[in-house]
């Protein structure tokens, strides 16, 4: 076998185990980070974290401004039961 001979032999069985080899490890890296998903870094933590306590605050006050609004209709239903005779006094 002359030299030239052995390089296209070595070349061919490279190329042969090789190239299937470097695309199997690229199919499994793919595919871990398709199944992980979008990787979420530090920062979006801590703003979706602040979102989240807007989010709570404003709930709070919305339903101090409900139960608010339940009292003043509360008053105003009560004075509407009170008979005609007596509120002119």
């Amino acid at each position: 076998m002359e030299f030239g001979e052995t390089i296209v032999a070595v070349v061919g069985i490279v190329f042969t185990f090789g190239m299937p080899t470097l695309w199997f490890k690229w199919w499994l890296n793919h595919r871990d980070q398709a199944q992980r998903g979008p990787a979420v870094s530090s920062a979006s933590d801590e703003r979706i974290a602040r979102i989240e306590q807007a989010v709570d605050a404003i709930a709070i006050e919305v339903e101090r401004i409900s139960e608010g609004q339940r009292f003043t209709t509360k008053l105003l239903s009560d004075r509407v039961a009170i008979p005609s005779d007596r509120r002119e006094v």
